[in-house]
């Protein structure tokens, strides 16, 4: 299968260019050149299925033209050996926990799959693979475990200073080996932008191999469509009309959804839950994208301002806002409402919910609401509660229990260099660290 730019003027690339790459080099993201939809025999089938069976299934349905049968099920199994868990709150709303993996994020589907993908493509390369990852919070640190020891591969990944919580600082400070911190004076939008230039910056690029397992790299969208699929297919005996909610940042998460219902995975809607960071909700309402600075909440994971992923979405409907709006609802929330919801789920079902499953809980409510009929609503849950205990345990009025995952990165010390939000400092220490 060949892979295409979202501004279609770059020339096709296979698999191993798109992924080692990330980037085309106009600018846009990769994007598979067609998505073949699942056998129907197979989609009958999703009910019985395990989640690493769905797993392999649509690794095969994307990659078995490029990669042999035998290594896809090696790099599945050594990905995906952790489970979804779906956590039923009433009749019609279950919540899936996709936070069970080694940093306690969902982070690290697409981490992990990544980072054993990429093993088997630069097998035989003679140069290092440089990764570089702007984060938000999770990102870093499911990267920073992913890809730990890989031989050949570096990571350096951009965080902002004092805007991500500070057990999620703790587990992409302090991995060492080959994963190097850079604390960015800046936002997750600096970040995120010192990376893009980066990329097509060529002075860097001939003195360095660069990759990004940010989600604007397609071997980190795609494996998040598993668990969609997998979810889909542990409910859709009941109901038909099944409908995500899913808190939204760079939009990485809800295209790998949207990427599922194109391979034909009965999933009927869509909310696109945000923070006050509402460029979207404004997109689908106007048709005006206005990109601008993000603004900091409780819920930082998704305080993005310029969404890569847009570009990927505005594809997939050719930029056809009926079409767009028929499959996707989205609304924005304030940290108040985000408080409120977190106190409301642990009073009426006991559950903690972390700032980012409360935005998608009060996205999933409020399109309850306008339609005023039966479904089946799956809320993504994206990051442990005990990754917020500033926020959380407040205002649940107890002590969240911190899980081994993350306990044993609280013993370490924090390793991290400071860095500005000027490129031009960022290139330098590129090209001084390429020797």
């Amino acid at each position: 299968m060949k892979y295409i730019s979202t501004n279609t003027t770059a020339s096709a690339v296979s698999l191993k260019d798109a992924v080692l790459t990330s980037m085309p080099s106009d600018g846009g993201l990769y994007m598979p050149e067609q998505l073949i939809p699942l056998d129907p025999d197979s989609l009958r089938k999703l009910p019985e299925m395990s989640f690493q069976e769905v797993s392999l299934l649509l690794t095969k349905a994307y990659l078995e033209d490029d990669v042999q049968v035998t290594d896809l099920e090696h790099i599945v199994s050594e990905s995906m050996n952790f489970d979804v868990q779906l956590h039923k709150l009433d009749d019609q709303t279950s919540i899936l926990e996709t936070f069970h993996g080694p940093t306690m994020a969902f982070k690290d589907f697409g981490a992990r799959f990544m980072a054993q993908l990429m093993s088997h493509l630069i097998r035989g390369e003679n140069h290092e693979l440089t990764i570089l990852v702007a984060t938000s919070g999770d990102t870093g640190s499911a990267v920073a475990s992913g890809f730990l020891g890989i031989p050949g591969i570096r990571v350096i990944i951009l965080y902002p200073s004092g805007k991500v919580s500070h057990r999620q600082e703790m587990q992409l400070t302090t991995q060492g080996q080959n994963i190097t911190a850079l604390e960015v004076d800046g936002s997750f939008d600096d970040c995120q932008q010192m990376v893009k230039i980066a990329f097509v910056d060529q002075e860097v690029s001939k003195r360095l191999m660069l990759s990004s397992a940010n989600s604007i790299n397609i071997a980190r969208l795609l494996p998040q469509s598993f668990y969609f699929t997998w979810a889909a297919g542990q409910v859709m005996k009941h109901s038909r009309d099944i409908v995500f909610s899913v808190p939204c940042g760079n939009f990485g998460n809800i295209t790998a959804g949207l990427i599922a219902k194109r391979m034909g995975v009965p999933i009927q809607h869509f909310v696109a839950a945000t923070n006050l960071n509402a460029v979207f909700p404004e997109y689908l309402k106007t048709g005006l994208l206005n990109t601008r600075p993000s603004h900091p909440t409780i819920s930082n994971a998704m305080d993005v301002g310029n969404p890569s992923n847009l570009d990927r979405i505005r594809y997939l409907y050719e930029d056809d806002l009926n079409r767009m709006r028929s499959d996707i609802s989205s609304w924005s929330y304030t940290d108040d409402q985000t408080r409120i919801m977190i106190q409301e789920t642990y009073s009426k079902f006991g559950y903690i919910s972390d700032p980012h499953t409360a935005v998608g809980l009060l996205g999933y409510h409020e399109y309850q609401a306008q339609k005023k009929k039966n479904m089946q609503g799956i809320v993504i849950s994206t990051a442990h509660p005990a990754k917020f205990p500033e926020t959380v345990e407040p205002l649940i009025d107890c002590m969240i229990d911190i899980p081994p995952q993350l306990t044993r990165f609280l013993q370490r010390e924090k390793q991290a260099m400071p860095m500005s939000s000027d490129y031009t400092e960022f290139k330098q220490y590129l090209l001084d660290a390429s020797g």
